[in-house]
């Protein structure tokens, strides 16, 4: 590559007129490509984590209260199982997407620094409060010593969950090179979305082994819950869809008053970054998307709701087909997220 000053006959700097490349560029803006395996690991691991924070605080709630009731440890073991079963798949699943899976471990290393590090710091650590709850809902007596472990343990719990998919956020909101996931709706956006799934499968364990109690209220609070990061996430969109790459290659570089051309291509083949970070999605497609997956999210309990009071179906069949909707919503929405995502290399392809 080789830079050059480009500047005007006034002595002022310019930006450069844009190229054939550029018009190109802007008409069919190259994104990067949704690996399954990273979808998969956001959306299950976010459920999962999701429903162990609620499972913390459901049971930090009713300790405080002291409300230990032996008949909800069928189903917080329940939960409890679920949510490790979901996180576990989804961390397995991310493996997938490394090139040398068996490295892993490494990672693990540089949590100073890194957050993906970070992430895999306290997943193992979030193992630690969930097998404290297991032990106490298995073998606990009830009583004032139960209640005040299980407060404890469930806002350990809580917070270590929570915490980790603030780090999955924060893998994708620090890297600068991908200007829409700079966002700062990025971060709450993972946590709404982590916190609605877990909900959704929480109440669907708690219809299908407890009775049908307040299906209802349960359908409603998750419509809410959905209708907020509906909100956020459509905000998110109309405020990424504005921000673009580097009109140039300079630009891309960080020397805007430059002129930055290639002498040669960086590849005379497909390697991983015109695989991974060189993907393009139609906005006619990507329109229809969006609208699908917050139909997913935000209509899907509310169909449960009015069909449940419609008489048609049961209540733990409404909260079961709200629960599955909403995930595959957040499946749309994670495959957008990473589909649409504009990487500054594409600017050297």
């Amino acid at each position: 590559m080789t830079i050059k000053n480009n500047n005007n006959s006034n002595g002022n700097t310019r930006q450069g007129s844009p190229t054939a490349s550029h018009h190109l560029h802007r008409q069919n803006p190259t994104t990067m490509h949704p690996a399954l395996s990273v979808i998969f690991f956001t959306t299950l691991s976010g459920a999962g984590y999701g429903l162990l924070a609620w499972l913390g605080v459901s049971l930090a709630l009713l300790s405080l209260r002291g409300q230990v009731q032996p008949t909800l440890a069928g189903v917080q073991l329940a939960a409890l199982l679920l949510g490790l079963a979901l996180s576990t798949i989804g961390l397995l699943a991310s493996l997938a997407h490394l090139g040398k899976p068996l490295r892993a471990w490494r990672a693990f290393s540089q949590w100073r620094t890194s957050w993906l590090s970070r992430e895999g710091v306290l997943a193992i650590a979030t193992l630690l409060p969930a097998l404290v709850v297991g032990a106490l809902l298995w073998w606990g007596e009830p009583g004032p010593t139960l209640a005040a472990l299980l407060a404890v343990s469930g806002i350990v719990l809580a917070l270590c969950a929570l915490a980790t998919v603030a780090c999955t956020a924060m893998i994708y909101a620090s890297l600068k090179p991908i200007p829409a996931w700079r966002h700062p709706l990025v971060l709450p956006v993972y946590l709404l979305f982590a916190l609605l799934t877990g909900l959704a499968l929480l109440f669907a364990l708690m219809l299908a082994m407890l009775g049908s109690q307040g299906t209802g209220t349960m359908l409603l609070t998750l419509a809410i819950v959905a209708a907020l990061l509906v909100a956020l996430k459509w905000l998110y969109w109309h405020d990424t869809d504005r921000i673009g790459l580097p009109g140039t290659r300079a630009a891309a570089i960080g020397l805007p008053a430059r002129e930055a051309t290639v002498f040669e291509r960086p590849h005379t083949e497909a390697n991983y970054v015109t695989r991974e970070m060189a993907f393009q999605v139609a906005r006619r497609h990507a329109r229809w998307l969006r609208v699908g997956a917050s139909a997913l999210l935000l209509g899907g309990p509310l169909l449960a709701w009015l069909l449940l009071a419609a008489g048609i179906g049961g209540p733990a069949f409404a909260l079961a087909a709200a629960a599955l909707v909403v995930l595959a919503g957040a499946f749309i929405e994670r495959w957008l997220f990473f589909a649409q995502a504009r990487h500054v290399v594409s600017l050297y392809y």
